[in-house]
């Protein structure tokens, strides 16, 4: 990434760019992306295609003012980080479902991050929604308190890691570094598969400034605050194009509309 456009990223998420590659660094613009970049699948339910490269990613975040999900949002972050320094390799993982079921291989995309200085490794997230709002310890098998929740990496079965939040396991993480476009055949199956959660659910959400999170699911917005208090609204239909514009400065020309079977 050129640094044009490095300079225009760092605008979007409203950080300055550091002076090193390292912890303090990581831990801010970790925390900038969450609170400027939605976690939003609105791509698959108005149509619009999903292109796995470094160009397309970022362009749709810091050109579009979009957000994306798991693969385009750690997709993009990671690229930015790579311009600012950091070393970075692309892990992919398998969320955990009901009854601990796992989800199928490069389910999820997470960040294995190293600072300029030898410091980390981290494991970063900015692509599964509610997470943490700082990089983890990818090291330690201690419990990490974030203002998240409670994490802890552990041990499991064939060498792969399992990331656990509040105490649940939340993903399987494998350790061999992977390619972007390693993730395609499953990003594609995220978007055509008539039982996807992503084409079942239409979500937006974005972290707050004050550690809350606001989220529009359909027309039902939810709004919490650092503290934990909630709200709850369902939206008439002149209202959401407004929310979108209002909480997570996305512009529509029409309101998304969930699909529920595969796209031609």
């Amino acid at each position: 990434m050129d640094p044009e456009r490095t300079d225009a990223y760092l605008r979007r998420i409203g950080a300055a760019r550091p002076a090193a590659a390292d912890a303090a660094a990581l831990r801010e613009l970790h925390r900038r992306h969450l609170v400027s970049v939605p976690f939003e699948n609105l791509s698959i339910h108005r149509g619009e295609d999903i292109v796995l490269t470094e160009d397309a990613l970022t362009d749709k975040i810091v050109t579009g003012r979009r957000g994306g999900f798991c693969y385009e949002l750690n997709g993009a972050f990671a690229a930015l980080l790579r311009s600012l320094g950091f070393g970075v390799e692309l892990l992919a993982a398998r969320g955990f479902g009901d009854g601990g079921r796992l989800g199928p291989p490069y389910d999820h995309m997470a960040l294995r991050v190293t600072g300029a200085d030898g410091g980390g490794p981290w494991l970063a997230d900015v692509g599964f929604g509610r997470h943490s709002t700082f990089p983890l310890d990818y090291a330690s098998r201690a419990e990490q308190q974030d203002p998240g929740g409670r994490f802890r990496i552990a041990d499991a079965p064939d060498g792969d890691l399992d990331v656990l939040h509040d105490g649940t396991a939340a993903y399987r993480l494998e350790q061999r570094p992977r390619e972007l476009g390693d993730f395609e055949a499953t990003c594609w199956y995220q978007r055509t598969w008539p039982d996807s959660y992503f084409r079942r659910s239409l979500v937006c959400s974005r972290l707050t400034e004050d550690g809350g999170r606001t989220t529009l699911s359909g027309r039902t917005l939810v709004r919490t605050d650092g503290e934990g208090r909630r709200e709850e609204r369902e939206l008439g239909g002149d209202e959401v194009l407004a929310a979108y514009r209002e909480h997570f400065g996305i512009a529509l020309d029409r309101e998304p509309v969930a699909v529920t079977e595969p796209q031609a």
